[in-house]
């Protein structure tokens, strides 16, 4: 604490020379000389330099050094003492220094206090978790499983969050998560959904806040919660960084850098990143349909193996510039470009009364090539230096994506005699995205343990979606337009939000209301030569081709901490209590009516006449912390209603060869009750050992019916994950993961547990300026989604695996971040959410 005073001090010193110095009548002079490390004889580039005056006993008057580690500091003659400092070293001291001239101290070797930087390196590996007033802060620490690999990889090892086969981002259990990064909605979430974030190295990650009970501060859209991304950046004063070099089976190459220039005026900073991975998918279905007639197929299986080549680059720029001591403005860019190029082979075997009458073989190539850029600027200035701030943020971001997919089928064997052939189709689909942010906020404390805040959000989004489908003419072999499925769907959802809250603390709790006003506007324009009526016949009830539709919604929270800890006792302990209203609100996909296309007898159509869903949720958690184990536990409840499920129907239409066309669909499904209960322990009881588990488990209850269907059940499931990371001899680190999903059941589905097993070994070398990781994701190649569906016409059997075992091989080499200097202006432009301050 010293240290970071003194440098403080030295600040104010270094720019504003002392009053009373200015006084003397003294003669000048001048204290030079350089300093390096004892070791490598490199300069050390701002260490510190403080001129301490017995007689006045304070500092009088101090510098930095400069690149090259030189130093030059001028004093009046006297006595003095002079003190080199350099965070993660060993501070030297030129005592009683009697100054009556210009003086060189020469070079000044500095050593590195081990004991110091142990102690540093211990804390950044370890997983901690924070318990605020509305989040759980979860510091990811140094995630071996995950090095080499993705944002979504590591937030599959945060407690409450789980990400599915297909790379679905749930919380306890809900799909229903709202994304931010460093506190906003960004391109680098993809626009509502996580693709990009399969595509951002897992070393970019600080920290995840998990928020199940938001504040007023925070979009209220997401019912199951939020989750905040916040990516590194370094406080470190001059040049430094890391890069990152990654290899694998099935191919993955990956080559990332992190670089970092940090002065007293600005910080800049940039992230730059290229990946190549083939990421084979593989699903299989198996259908029996129950009323089909005599000599009809009544068995469909299909099994389909997927190639996936991807090559994605990942670049930002950022520099923060400080107008003045409570000032700065950040502006960053981001950009983010992809190309996909996959290859799916389906085989379908046709079944009658148990016999193989038809075989055939279903070809899909897929070319995607798309971008994201984002522009954000943000300002935030401080009042005074109790938390009396103003901020606001710009965000512009715009993306692209081109799709062409080819289709064709042929027969292997058919028992019919003069089958008709399969329609060759190409799709062409363009979508251009565009979004803009608009926010400020603004805080006030109250006295010292009192907070006010208020706040405006615009968020208005727009996606246009250009949809072409071409089909072979079987007469001429020439390629012709659908005009009947071709279309353009132009979709915006508009949010205008303002906000207040009020936080105060006395004896042992803090409470944080608040209360957000929302207006949504959600509109759509479907440009097709299908009628309203053509839809209609369709689906089998009326449709919306074009709609216009306004949503006023109030969102209240409370959140209340109560400390249970005693004065003399050295645990942590507090029961925390949440309420808050959330909506969630339908993507542009769950709305476009028209059907995919990649099977034909399992397809996928949107309903433009969903409507949003509101609920509310209640939480309540307790967390007992003591120096070697930390244990974590709350139970939820939440009641949504006009909530929007997926159910599967049979169409009541036929494929060309005599298929029933089996159809899912989103609906609003009136209402759903969700209940559960979590459970988290961190473990560290040697140095050497650390260990990390949860058990999560959850109830849904939906009651609701659809076409006369009651689709009303409950769906009972739980998950559970294992973490230990031991250090070996050698100082070789071994981490273990263990995941495991219970068995669930809906309405419709009976879906089995999922096992995953992640092994990492990791290394640190070259004066643990850098490390080696070798891991394995998914050892058994056990990561598959087994699901039996029941309805009155069929019954079907699917398993899916997005993704199989993947072996990394991971170098991160970091240069200059083990020298660290806490900067002067501390809180500048973070691009967070600011923590309310009455912690628990």
């Amino acid at each position: 604490m010293n240290k970071f005073i003194i440098t403080a001090t030295l600040a104010v010193l270094f720019i504003f020379p002392s009053f009373s110095q200015s006084k003397r009548n003294n003669k000048e002079i001048i204290i030079k000389g350089k300093v390096i490390d004892s070791e490598s004889n490199a300069p050390l580039e701002y260490a510190s330099v403080s001129i301490f005056s017995k007689a006045e006993n304070k500092i009088i008057n101090g510098g930095i050094t400069d690149i090259n580690g030189d130093f030059r500091v001028t004093v009046n003659q006297g006595v003095y003492n002079v003190l080199i400092e350099y965070i993660s070293y060993k501070t030297i001291t030129f005592t009683d220094k009697n100054l009556t001239k210009n003086e060189n101290l020469g070079t000044i070797a500095m050593d590195l206090d081990l004991a110091t930087l142990d102690a540093v390196q211990i804390i950044a590996e370890k997983t901690t978790v924070e318990i605020k007033l509305d989040k759980k802060v979860y510091n990811i620490g140094k995630d071996l499983t995950t090095a080499g690999g993705t944002v979504s990889d590591a937030l599959n090892n945060v407690p409450s969050v789980a990400v599915d086969v297909e790379g679905a981002i749930s919380l306890r259990g809900n799909e229903n998560v709202k994304i931010l990064i460093n506190g906003k909605p960004s391109a680098m979430a993809g626009f509502g959904d996580t693709n990009v974030l399969s595509q951002l190295p897992a070393e970019a990650i600080e920290r995840v806040e998990v928020i199940t009970s938001p504040s007023a501060r925070y979009d209220a859209e997401g019912t199951a919660g939020i989750l905040n991304i916040i990516l590194r950046q370094q406080e470190t004063l001059g040049f430094n960084g890391s890069i990152n070099a990654t290899v694998g089976n099935p191919d993955n190459i990956g080559l990332s850098t992190n670089l970092n220039y940090r002065t007293e005026k600005f910080n800049l900073f940039s992230n730059l990143g290229f990946r190549y991975f083939n990421s084979p998918r593989n699903s299989f279905s198996d259908t029996d349909y129950f009323n089909a007639e005599a000599d009809e197929i009544d068995r469909v299986r299909e099994d389909e193996d997927t190639e996936r080549l991807n090559r994605n680059y990942n670049g930002s720029l950022g520099m923060e510039y400080f107008l003045s001591e409570k000032t700065s403005v950040t502006g960053t860019v981001f950009y983010n470009y992809g190309q996909d190029r996959d290859t799916g082979i389906n085989i379908s075997d046709r079944f009658i009364d148990g016999n193989l009458v038809e075989q055939t073989q279903r070809v899909e190539k897929e070319n995607e090539d798309g971008g994201n850029i984002q522009f954000a600027l943000n300002y935030i200035t401080k009042f005074n230096d109790d938390g009396h701030q103003l901020t606001a943020d710009i965000q512009i971001e715009s993306g692209n994506d081109e799709q062409f997919t080819y289709y064709n089928e042929d027969y292997i064997t058919t028992y019919q005699t003069d089958p008709e052939p399969f329609q060759i189709e190409n799709i062409t689909q363009n979508e251009n995205d565009n979004e803009s942010l608009f926010q400020i906020d603004y805080v006030l404390p109250i006295g010292e343990n009192a907070r006010f805040e208020a706040g405006y959000r615009g968020n208005f989004e727009n996606s246009v979606t250009d949809y072409l489908l071409e089909q072979e003419d079987l007469s001429t072999g020439n390629l012709f337009v659908n005009d009947t499925l071709s279309n353009i769907f132009d979709y915006t959802e508009n949010v205008n939000a303002i906000y207040t809250q009020y936080g105060t603390k006395f004896n042992k709790f803090s409470f944080l209301l608040g209360l957000r006003l929302e207006n949504t506007q959600l509109k759509g324009d479907i440009e097709s030569k299908l009628s309203a009526e053509d839809l209609e016949a369709s689906y089998g009830f009326p449709i919306e081709t074009s709609f216009n539709n306004n949503y006023l919604g109030l969102f209240p929270t409370v959140n209340v901490i109560y400390d249970l800890s005693k004065n003399e006792d050295d645990s942590e302990e507090s029961l925390t209590f949440g309420y808050n209203r959330r909506i969630n609100r339908p993507r542009g996909w769950y709305i476009n009516p028209f059907p995919s296309r990649s099977s034909r007898t399992n397809v996928w159509q949107g309903n433009p006449n969903l409507r949003p869903a509101f609920a509310s949720a209640f939480d309540i958690g307790y967390l007992k912390r003591w120096d070697e184990l930390t244990l974590t536990s709350s139970v939820y409840y939440q009641h949504e209603t006009n909530s929007f499920e997926r159910i599967q129907e049979n169409t009541g239409q036929q494929t060309s060869d005599g298929i029933d066309i089996i159809r899912t669909i989103p609906v609003n499904l009136s209402t759903n009750k969700r209940t559960g209960a979590e459970l988290g322990v961190l473990y560290n009881p040697v140095k050497w050992m650390r260990l990390n588990s949860s058990f999560n488990f959850f109830q849904f209850e939906t009651d609701g019916e659809f076409n006369d269907v009651d689709y009303s059940a409950k769906n009972t499931s739980w998950f559970t994950r294992f973490s230990s990371k031991v250090t070996l001899p050698a100082k070789v680190d071994w981490q273990t993961n263990a995941f495991y999903r219970g068995p669930s059941q809906d309405a419709q589905s009976d879906n089995e547990g999922i096992f995953t097993l992640d092994l990492a070994f990791s290394k640190e070398l070259f004066s643990n300026n850098a490390t080696v990781s070798l891991n394995v994701r998914d050892l058994l190649n056990s990561r598959k989604r087994k699901a039996t569906t029941f309805t009155d016409t069929y019954e079907s059997y699917s398993e899916m695996q997005w993704r199989q075992r993947q072996i990394n091989l991971s170098l991160r080499y970091r240069f200059n971040q083990h020298h660290k200097k806490q900067n002067q202006r501390e809180g500048h432009g973070n691009g967070g959410e600011d923590d309310f301050e009455f912690e628990g």
